[in-house]
């Protein structure tokens, strides 16, 4: 059923963690609204900062703080009369409480959009793999959110260096051949570990994968964060 056209809530996206990553969110988020015209999309706010610090580099000490940068996002935002905010970067949820805190405005958490996919799944689906950036991988990205719903599998530290993060870098820098090639490697070695579903835990990296590339339940991070932010947007009407 298509929505009403009164009333949207508009869309605030915290982006350009990174630039592509963004602007295939914002496809996604308009492939997820049932709209049968232009009148009935969410209005929507993108704002692609990709001047935001390194959030790898913040947090192992060798770069500045990206928090500031965050918040004025979320000012500006705020100012465009956005009613809820989505973030298309599953490290940016590091600090999710945080902005949680500055701001009256709810955040959509990617953790909460992937936990909806995979309860749609077979309750058989138990050992899921988190191919993420290893930040992600890291801090518990999922698991902290999730608990132990799931029994959570994570690329090893060597395929994180040979592999993921080459593989997300060459995306970063525009060279998706050489990306896939790095990414569908550390899929391939994640999946000795028996998984029943995958997630890809970076936003770029469904630039490049998708369901056809893996024998198993792939959850795009991206595409499950954009269903749940126009699940929420039509819940505020």
């Amino acid at each position: 059923m298509a929505i009403s056209s009164t009333a949207l809530p508009r869309i605030g996206v915290l982006g350009g963690m990174g630039p592509l990553a963004s602007a295939e969110f914002m496809v996604k988020l308009v492939h997820a609204t049932p709209a049968q015209r232009d009148q009935e999309h969410f209005p929507t706010t993108l704002d692609s900062s990709p001047q935001i610090p390194d959030r790898p580099s913040s947090l192992d000490g060798s770069g500045p703080d990206p928090f500031p940068a965050m918040i004025d996002v979320i000012r500006r935002l705020e100012s465009d009369g956005c009613a809820l905010i989505a973030m298309p970067c599953n490290t940016v949820h590091h600090w999710y409480d945080q902005l949680v805190d500055q701001t009256s405005l709810p955040i959509v958490h990617i953790a909460d959009a992937v936990a909806a996919r995979l309860r749609e799944l077979s309750p058989q689906v138990r050992r899921v793999g988190v191919l993420g950036a290893r930040v992600t991988s890291n801090l518990g990205i999922y698991s902290n959110r999730l608990g132990d719903e799931w029994e959570w599998v994570y690329a090893s530290a060597e395929a994180l260096d040979a592999m993921v993060m080459p593989g997300i870098a060459a995306v970063k820098a525009g060279d998706l051949a050489q990306g896939r090639i790095l990414l569908l490697a550390a899929i391939q070695h994640m999946l000795t570990q028996r998984l029943d579903a995958i997630v890809l835990a970076c936003t770029e990296i469904p630039v490049v994968i998708g369901q056809a590339d893996v024998p198993v339940p792939v959850i795009d991070s991206t595409d499950a964060l954009a269903q749940y932010t126009v699940a929420v947007a039509q819940a505020m009407r």
